[in-house]
């Protein structure tokens, strides 16, 4: 998996491209936090949840499922009614963002994407992202560190290009409105 700090930079990143929605900085942290929360299911890693289950990590809490039902869920109580829809698929997309980029690493046992409906775990085919160690002590090692340095290529910099490119154009579509 990726570190929890990529997952929030990737769920920072959409940002931009929701800007014009205009809402306050609750719903940016709530997105920031729905990126992360699918890793919730790493405690049962410590609780005798089977690793290849459905409620085991990379499980359920990963799934598109997931992230669509945690959107609905938040969606009314961060904004009034006329930019739900909007914030829905903000938060579905940070929320499956984590279930996307844990598929690109190079490690682990896939992701349950189709949870509960289909419960097999799958990768993408392109896995460039070095897989994260579980627990703090392995992370302050090398594996750590060249789990930052690939995501800094691999995550950090497509989002910050994103979020630039994302910047720039609503910036411009913002200024022909008024």
């Amino acid at each position: 998996m990726p570190t929890v700090m990529s997952h929030a930079v990737a769920a920072l990143a959409l940002g931009p491209a929701f800007r014009r929605a205009g809402w306050r900085a609750r719903v940016w942290w709530a997105g920031a936090l729905c990126a992360v929360l699918p890793d919730a299911d790493v405690l049962g890693v410590y609780t005798g949840v089977p690793l290849g289950s459905v409620l085991g990590h990379r499980g359920l809490t990963h799934s598109l499922s997931f992230a669509a039902v945690l959107a609905a869920a938040l969606a009314p109580l961060l904004v009034p009614r006329g930019t739900r829809r909007r914030l829905w698929l903000y938060l579905f997309l940070v929320t499956a963002s984590h279930g996307v980029l844990d598929a690109m690493t190079d490690g682990g046992i896939g992701v349950a994407l189709l949870a509960p409906f289909d419960t097999r775990r799958y990768y993408l085919p392109w896995r460039p992202i070095v897989v994260s160690p579980l627990g703090l002590r392995p992370f302050l090692s090398a594996w750590g560190m060249a789990v930052l340095a690939s995501e800094a290529v691999w995550v950090w910099l497509p989002a910050a290009l994103f979020a630039a490119v994302a910047w720039r154009l609503t910036r411009r579509r913002l200024a022909s409105q008024s």
